[in-house]
């Protein structure tokens, strides 16, 4: 009988982990598809493994076999000949075994992943790549079925199931990966989910990874899902540690599985498997712990959805409504280097007494150690009623420290934030020092946005929706004419919601910008970056050092001459003062950078881009 025919019939047992085991009890930590070709005897053995514990599925060694995730390690062309010698493999496999056994061919998510070819490939680029896998297994004729496991995004399962269905009418299950029970990671409940995968054609749905028997079970709980969907569940063996060597190893005992067997065929389960940290142990554990092999009815009644809380409006963010029709002016300054503070909050009180819109503050600006940026802006806020707007690294914060600091910002009352990677941490104080880099800026705007749902980071509810507006960085320097809009498309792509600028020194950047944006009709708010010039010796600093910053030859010549005549400050706001001129014949914002501290500076600048707003319009 087919795959399909013995699904209605049974309970069926599926394999469990292929890189976990190999890493584990192998102590392979390459590129563990690339074994199909150069250790295919060690592959069999592990689906032997499997199919002499019990398993009634085994899946191909491919989870990872895209063009994508194997450019990483120089593979890209092997794509086919990969895929098709694992189910040649599996095929060896079934050939020995003393019961029947059914393949499938196992495609993986790239949600999550940190590689660079993955994180910036476009949906065609990913669509290609599932596609030229996908061909490849089906080629070989020996499949009776294709799994899409390890998916945190609904909608690149969702993709992925379609261009599934367009090449192949064999099963398909398709396995949703949680970070926490019962709700995906975009807070999609699970069992919503469920339903718009076997709406879309999958043969059998369910879940697989990141959690264990006891948190998987649960998700299947009183489960709203059609009685005539099949449901699948691939738990971890558990939570994951590390030994002293600090590589990750899991210890769940086989007999944990065992006790969870039963439970999970209650559920009306239909295929019950392992992932990450089960060996063939495990699915021996599986098949002593089910009492039967016949399948338990569901009622499959479904409850009502219940709808996402909306993002909150405009709400409080006063610069970003005011930029909409008149000219505003952001200042940034960076934080105390040391504890005497006293200067810096004058200063600050000094800008918001002269009308300033928002005060930007650095996150460790060059990699240079300052006070944190979240505890003088809270101190702005709270002590003296001046809107901070937060930049917030991604080189200096892991995944989990970020979305700890997002929460922090909101209880706070701290809603605006700008989203940067930040410049090299070998630049600072401490060249050592790691970059931390889990995501770019992009997916740093997608994820503080997501809180604006009232969902977390693992997709649960927060109990409170935030109301973050997030600014994106933009470099115009690069360009003189032809401006690529394509990183702000990006990032509007992502949510988000205004653009500030490096700054500039050649109007001609900003003519392009301008021109850039109209030509590819995007219209969101634009701070354009100026940083009023000091001495001779800060321009030419600023032009041969600073990555990303060019001042024109005119620029630098008035400076020396400057120099020479010993009016250097003045020069140098009148340098800024032409360039306010320039940009805001186009744009109403204007990104004061403070040079030094030097507050008087600033105030003055700040001072004559509100003028405009009381020039009468012709």
């Amino acid at each position: 009988m087919d795959l399909r025919q013995a699904l209605q019939q049974r309970v069926l047992v599926a394999d469990g982990a292929m890189g976990t085991l190999l890493y584990g009890n192998y102590g392979i930590s390459s590129a563990f598809e690339n074994l199909n070709l150069t250790h295919p005897d060690t592959i069999l053995r592990v689906h032997q493994s499997y199919i002499d514990a019990g398993a009634d599925v085994i899946q191909t060694n491919t989870y990872a076999a895209n063009r994508l995730k194997l450019t990483r390690y120089d593979l890209q062309k092997q794509v086919t000949a990969i895929n098709q010698a694992a189910v040649k493999i599996a095929e060896q496999a079934r050939a020995q075994a003393d019961h029947p056994v059914y393949i499938l061919g196992t495609i993986g998510g790239l949600a999550g992943d940190t590689d660079q070819t993955v994180l910036q490939a476009t949906p065609a680029e990913i669509a290609a790549s599932l596609t030229e896998q996908l061909t490849a297994l089906l080629a070989t004729g020996k499949l009776d079925g294709i799994l899409l496991e390890t998916y945190y995004e609904l909608p690149e399962l969702l993709a992925a199931l379609k261009i599934v269905r367009t090449k192949t009418d064999l099963p398909v299950i398709t396995n949703v990966s949680m970070l926490a029970p019962g709700v995906l990671r975009d807070g999609t409940a699970f069992g919503a989910a469920l339903r718009q995968l076997a709406a879309a054609g999958a043969t059998v749905v369910g879940a697989n990874c990141r959690l264990g028997p006891y948190y998987l079970a649960q998700s299947f709980e009183n489960l709203a899902i059609p009685a005539n969907v099949k449901l699948a569940v691939y738990p971890n063996s558990g939570l994951p540690g590390t030994d002293q060597d600090g590589h990750v190893v899991y210890d769940g005992e086989p007999s944990y599985f065992e006790d969870y067997a039963e439970r999970f065929r209650q559920l009306g389960l239909n295929l019950i498997g392992g992932c990450c940290g089960t060996t063939p142990l495990h699915t021996a554990a599986l098949v002593r712990g089910l009492a039967s092999r016949s399948i338990v009815g569901r009622t499959g009644k479904i409850a009502p959805a219940q709808p996402k809380p909306l993002a909150q409006t405009l709400g409080r963010h006063a610069f970003l409504q005011k930029v909409a029709t008149q000219k505003t002016a952001l200042v940034e300054l960076d934080p105390p280097k040391d504890f005497e503070t006293a200067k810096f909050f004058k200063g600050a009180q000094r800008l918001k007494a002269a009308g300033v819109d928002g005060l930007t503050l650095s996150d460790n600006s060059l990699a240079t150690v300052r006070i944190a940026n979240a505890t003088i802006a809270a101190e702005l806020k709270l002590g003296y009623g001046i809107t901070p707007i937060v930049h917030l690294t991604t080189r200096d914060h892991n995944l989990i420290g970020l979305q700890s600091e997002i929460m922090g910002l909101h209880s706070l009352g701290i809603e605006d934030i700008l989203a940067v990677t930040g410049d090299p941490a070998k630049l600072g104080d401490f060249p050592g020092a790691t970059s931390v880099g889990d995501v770019r800026s992009v997916e740093l705007i997608k994820l503080i946005k997501q809180f604006n749902s009232g969902i977390g980071p693992t997709g649960k509810s927060l109990k409170q929706a935030t109301d973050f507006r997030v600014a994106g960085a933009f470099n115009p320097n690069a360009y003189r004419t032809n401006v690529s809009t394509k990183s702000i498309e990006r990032k509007i792509s992502y949510g988000c919601d205004y653009i500030i600028t490096q700054p500039v020194f050649d109007l001609a950047n900003v003519t392009a910008l301008a021109d850039a944006l109209t030509a590819n009709d995007i219209h969101i708010p634009v701070f354009v970056g100026v940083m009023p010039l000091v001495s001779k010796r800060n321009a030419e600093f600023l032009h041969h050092e600073v990555h990303g910053i060019r001042l024109p030859k005119t620029v630098l010549a008035r400076m020396a001459q400057a120099e020479i005549d010993g009016n250097e400050r003045a020069v140098g706001i009148q340098i800024a003062k032409e360039l306010i001129d320039g940009i805001c014949t186009r744009f109403n914002g204007v990104h004061i950078v403070t040079p030094f501290n030097r507050f008087k500076t600033v105030i003055e600048l700040v001072n004559y881009v509100q003028a405009k707003n009381l020039i009468p319009t012709k």
